[in-house]
């Protein structure tokens, strides 16, 4: 029976595919304060702003490709039964391989009602259009969960982590909440492996084998200390 290795990533790992993020810029993301664009106010306050926003991120995103630690992760499930939970609203870990896993703060790829957010759409294009709605006659919004909503996957994650055999944290600074919470939910006797440049704040855990390098090149030094502990 194969051990549960779970893996929290970051947008450190999806920024090796180009993808931009906001955290190292004082909160801007591509120009834009995340409040003015990414909160429910934002969306009341200019939906259209909002609207184009997300679909130029999404037009980032399909064009983007899962880079190397995409996919060294997606190849452990050879040897270990990966869950994959990942803050970022990209797919590269699907279109790595990776078969498990749980996105905490939607998927870009999908839109949702505005009314109802468990009605979501696969999208076949890169855009959502205003005038566009869903079944319940609203307008459709980008699937992702903005500042200030609830993280429906909050619990499944949790869940996982406590499940976990191995635990790998890669390429996030623990400072957005509910997901920084999830290392409390591992073990105290799994081993947890912390894959990032800077090394987030880890106080209180034990078990801790830090890895202060680029995601691609973390994952890379992962694979071969997890191979060598199956030995």
């Amino acid at each position: 029976m194969k051990r549960k290795l779970v893996v929290l990533t970051g947008a450190g790992i999806s920024a090796e595919s180009g993808l931009k993020t906001f955290r190292d810029a004082d909160g801007l993301w591509e120009g834009y304060n995340v409040m003015e664009v990414a909160t429910p106010e934002a969306w009341a306050r200019d939906p259209v702003l909002v609207q184009r926003f997300y679909n130029e991120r999404r037009k980032q995103v399909n064009a983007a490709q899962p880079n190397a630690a995409h996919k060294a992760i997606a190849n452990l499930e050879q040897y270990f039964d990966v869950e994959i939970v990942t803050q970022n609203i990209d797919d590269l870990h699907e279109r790595a391989g990776s078969t498990k896993v749980t996105h905490l703060h939607g998927l870009i790829t999908y839109a949702q009602s505005s009314k109802r957010a468990n009605l979501i759409y696969l999208l076949q294009t890169d855009e959502i259009k205003m005038g566009e709605l869903c079944e319940l006659g609203s307008q459709l919004r980008p699937h992702v969960v903005w500042f200030g909503e609830a993280v429906p996957m909050i619990e499944k994650a949790a869940k996982r982590c406590a499940q976990a055999d191995i635990f790998v944290l890669i390429g996030t600074s623990l400072a957005v909440y509910p997901a920084a919470g999830l290392i409390d939910y591992v073990p105290h006797e799994v081993p947890k492996y912390i894959i990032d440049p800077k090394i987030p704040p880890v106080s209180g855990l034990n078990n801790i084998i830090k890895i202060a390098k680029s995601a691609t090149e973390g994952v890379e030094e992962l694979t071969t200390l997890l191979k060598e502990s199956l030995l």
